[in-house]
């Protein structure tokens, strides 16, 4: 099962590592339900000591151009009149160069793509060194050995699973640094819901 709410690990960006610097801050969707468990359970399998819970990041690691208030009260703005989307995922890939192995998306991308491009101003402010690609990392910072094995098991585990490869972002979650790994939540904001029936939301 994935880590509690609270404070928990997880790597929300590709080149960032697992373990971010203090003071540092970002904001991501979280997956639930039978495909955030089988992606948890797959990242584990790659390193075993990992515990790092599913998400997409809608804003990677970063330092605040303001005060943290300032940043949630932003984020509240623009999430809370945004209506909940589907996100469906695609195939693995892989990150030329960090190697990092990858679930791309095959829906949502833009819905993602326009959420963080009206995010990263104000306080959330900052200029990322590469440039925004949403995607569900599952492996990161492995060594060669680890990367090979790591790219076969999740391509023969993703042809396997029967499970749902879609979920929901009606939710989204800003959270803080704490060091040693560790990440904790500090607010959460729901998106609008659109009325039952509404296509890509249900």
């Amino acid at each position: 099962m994935e880590p509690s709410l609270g404070e928990h690990s997880f790597a929300p960006d590709r080149g960032s590592g697992p373990c971010a610097p203090p003071e540092v801050y970002a904001l991501v969707a979280y997956i639930n339900g039978e495909l955030g468990d089988f992606l948890y359970a797959l990242r584990q399998e790659i390193v075993p000591t990992c515990r790092l819970r599913s998400h997409v990041s809608l804003l990677p690691p970063r330092k605040l151009a303001g005060k943290p208030e300032g940043a949630a009260e932003q984020i509240a703005a623009v999430a809370g009149g945004r209506p909940a989307f589907a996100v469906r995922l695609g195939e693995i890939c892989v990150f030329p160069v960090t190697n990092v192995i990858y679930l791309d998306l095959a829906a949502g991308r833009e819905e993602l793509t326009a959420m963080h491009a009206e995010l990263n101003g104000g306080a959330l402010a900052y200029a990322e060194p590469v440039a925004y690609h949403p995607h569900i990392t599952l492996g990161q910072e492995l060594t060669p050995e680890q990367f090979e094995t790591g790219l076969a098991l999740c391509r023969k585990r993703w042809a396997e699973y029967t499970g749902p490869r879609s979920f929901p972002v009606e939710t989204i979650t800003f959270v803080k640094n704490t060091g040693n790994c560790g990440w904790s939540d500090l607010t959460e904001t729901a998106m609008r819901r659109e009325p039952v029936g509404t296509p890509g939301v249900r």
